[in-house]
């Protein structure tokens, strides 16, 4: 069987296919990825043949302001740029790879409609990966009217409800219980639980005993995030825990200046090999950060910017996981609060590790290969 993957943005769209594809690839079969050329190398250090298409839509190094929430303007951003405009040259780029490539089955993030349409154009079976938690951005109210202009300009009929991205398979790696209740997961959809590698060789940042926060922004947020770094960085000075700090790889970590010792600066760490490690996380919201906070039990503050992270953060409210802050409004003493909270009060961590028992309780990505050789068959 012949296995194209396709995703429509980062590493968030990306990572959540990974064990899927290895598992595939180790019952016999043959995997192949597509995605924005930025992300070819990422594909390829991970082991796998990838071919670029569609537009990139991640930074290529340039610098932004840091903006207030606006889901108003994300859900235009989605709208119009995901789907309006992005979903029509993927579409293009991936018809084209398929016709040469012939694969018998593809498997799409969620945001992927592009790759999606080829699928349905060509008679294609595809399984369909959720790639944000919340399940309240990519919902059919507010993409349904520019997807079907998409159909209509590839000779398809309109849907509604989405019924393109759940027709087959939908695959979930995040807890059910975090979904936003009123986006109910379809009844095609199967959960399945990414694997969390235990503890490596310890860290030299790491001092047993003291307890350990991570802060992230994920990959794509960094360079929008003005004066973030600088306030966090504040507010951490005053946290009593040893504080690991990721800026990513288009950021020069010396330009915050020296550091105290127990915060830890760098361009870019795995993330397997800090989560282990730690008690809280300090992140953005962004699903790929909350499902590896959640899959080690981790309590978590959140900073939202934009995309599904103000979802993501409405359900860590709800749910009593965490902490939220106003990512322009925050001082360093608020996020000095946060933080000290997290690490201290006993009902985040509860609730942090019943998803984290919820999600380990789900089948390994080994569990889904059959799902998808049924499609095929």
């Amino acid at each position: 069987m012949r296995v194209l993957f396709t995703f429509a943005g980062g590493n968030g769209h990306f990572r959540p296919l990974l064990p899927i594809a290895r598992a595939l690839a180790d019952a016999g079969h043959t995997i192949a990825f597509t995605g924005e050329p930025l992300m070819v190398p990422i594909v390829e250090a991970a082991g796998f043949a990838v071919f670029p298409s569609g537009p990139n839509l991640g930074s290529e190094g340039e610098r932004h302001p840091l903006l207030p929430v606006d889901r108003d303007r994300e859900d235009a951003d989605l709208r119009d740029g995901f789907v309006r405009r992005t979903a029509p040259r993927r579409a293009e780029d991936v018809l084209a790879l398929c016709e040469d490539w012939a694969p018998d089955l593809l498997v799409c993030d969620e945001a992927d409609h592009g790759a999606m349409i080829v699928a349905e154009k060509l008679g294609l079976p595809h399984a369909t990966v959720l790639v944000t938690a919340a399940g309240a951005l990519i919902r059919p109210d507010l993409v349904e009217d520019a997807l079907n202009e998409v159909r209509a300009a590839h000779g398809l009929p309109p849907q509604r409800n989405l019924e393109m991205a759940y027709r087959h398979l939908v695959l979930s790696p995040f807890p059910a219980s975090f979904r936003d209740p009123r986006f109910p997961l379809p009844p095609t959809a199967e959960s399945f639980h990414i694997p969390v590698p235990g503890r490596g060789p310890a860290p030299d940042w790491y001092v047993e005993g003291r307890p350990t926060l991570y802060f992230t922004l994920g990959t794509i947020f960094n360079t929008e995030s003005g004066d973030l770094f600088a306030r966090v960085l504040a507010g951490l000075r005053e946290v009593d825990a040893t504080c690991v700090v990721t800026v990513g790889n288009l950021i020069d970590p010396t330009e915050f200046g020296p550091q105290p010792d127990h915060i830890h600066l760098a361009k870019y760490l795995p993330q397997d090999d800090i989560l282990p490690y730690c008690d809280a996380v300090l992140t953005h919201g962004g699903s790929g950060s909350l499902l590896g906070a959640i899959a080690h039990g981790l309590p978590m503050a959140l900073l939202p910017m934009g995309a599904d992270q103000p979802h993501n953060g409405d359900r860590v409210t709800e749910l009593g996981l965490g902490t939220v802050l106003d990512v322009i409004e925050a001082t360093p003493d608020d996020i000095r609060d946060a933080v000290s909270s997290v690490l201290r009060e006993p009902a985040y961590r509860e609730t942090a590790r019943r998803l984290r028992d919820e999600v380990a309780a789900y089948p390994p990505p080994e569990k889904t290969v059959p799902l998808l050789e049924a499609l095929v068959r």
